[in-house]
């Protein structure tokens, strides 16, 4: 009998590994969720968390979507994720704790593969990239696999919100169609200037109030505060933030017919999914669109293929959405069910 730890979230992880190193004063937690497709790899983020059980959490759930993640990519890769702790709000990483962190990843023999992801960049993973080879999204040569992961989100993000629109609102074209992207980071502020050369309506908001302002001005679009745009009239909506936005509260008030975006986790619970499939709004599971990015870390670290590669791949991010929609369509089942039962067949565990 498998037991939880106290953590909902434990999902049969084959690992949880608690590291400190007291000379850079790191605090890190990487979760290891399956290796059964290959070796664990999830990026790692800098974060401030209210306590260490909420950032257990947040490392749990992470690594368990890499899983999914990297199976429903076709990607011979398990799912792993490394997580950070900042010591308050706005605190920086220095060299020393990204050499330590460097040096937990080595630790673990390959089982787990990092790269960049929220609070880090390509200039710090190189710092990590010091102390261990199991690291990928490094600076890369052009026309090859790898580098930023952001743009290639990006770039499948946008197919998977054009896959989307055409299956919930019956349009081929995003000209027109209202979307509302939450964050304009570095995926969703690529993202919006896709959609904006397609001639979608775009309303913006970020927690950085001056960034969504600017980009709105630039493209055309509209910009709001963050705590508004998830109960805004809009046809799309877009989280590209942090997860666990779409919750009873926030879905009660969705005045949208699809929900895509680059987030992950945006469900806060597994019922949440539910509800959306319940109030007739089409979900496009985060873990399949946003996959654009780790495909590319992915090849870069396996060294197999090169851009060709990564954009073919990604061109098949809306292929695998439509399945997932048929078989919700077909089960009547939400589409992240759907999307749960097919990963998990897929790193065998259905």
């Amino acid at each position: 009998m498998l037991t939880d730890w106290g953590f909902p979230d434990f999902d049969d992880h084959e690992g949880v590994h608690l590291f400190s190193d007291r000379e850079s004063g790191l605090s890190a937690i990487i979760a290891v969720h399956s290796t059964n497709l290959g070796p664990a790899a999830g990026g790692v983020r800098f974060w401030h968390y209210a306590s260490s059980d909420a950032a257990i959490t947040d490392a749990l759930r992470l690594s368990r979507g890499m899983s999914y993640k990297n199976a429903m990519a076709n990607l011979p890769m398990g799912g792993g994720k490394g997580v950070v702790l900042a010591d308050k709000p706005g605190a920086e990483i220095t060299t020393a704790q990204l050499e330590a962190f460097g040096r937990a990843v080595e630790s673990l023999q390959g089982r787990y593969v990092t790269a960049e992801d929220v609070g880090m960049s390509e200039a710090r993973m190189k710092i990590v990239a010091t102390q261990t080879k199991h690291v990928s999204g490094l600076p890369v040569a052009a026309g090859s696999a790898g580098g930023d992961p952001g743009p290639v989100t990006a770039r499948g993000v946008y197919l998977g919100v054009k896959a989307a629109a055409k299956r919930g609102l019956g349009t081929d074209s995003m000209a027109g169609v209202r979307v509302a992207i939450q964050g304009v980071g570095s995926v969703g502020g690529a993202l919006a200037r896709l959609l904006a050369a397609d001639g979608a309506k775009l309303v913006l908001a970020d927690v950085h109030a001056d960034r969504g302002k600017a980009l709105a001005a630039e493209l055309g679009g509209e910009a709001v505060a963050a705590d508004e745009i998830l109960a805004l009239e809009t046809d799309v909506l877009s989280p590209c933030a942090l997860g666990a936005i779409l919750t009873e509260r926030s879905i009660e008030a969705l005045k949208c017919k699809v929900v895509a975006g680059a987030a992950n986790n945006q469900l806060e619970t597994r019922q949440d999914g539910h509800r959306l499939h319940d109030r007739g709004i089409l979900y496009a599971p985060d873990y399949v669109i946003n996959a654009g990015g780790i495909i590319n870390v992915a090849l870069e670290y396996l060294g197999k293929g090169d851009r060709a590669e990564v954009d073919a791949r990604v061109e098949k991010i809306p292929v695998r959405l439509t399945e997932v929609w048929d078989e919700s369509e077909r089960t009547g089942d939400p589409e992240s069910e759907v999307a749960d039962r097919i990963a998990q067949r897929l790193i065998g565990r259905g």
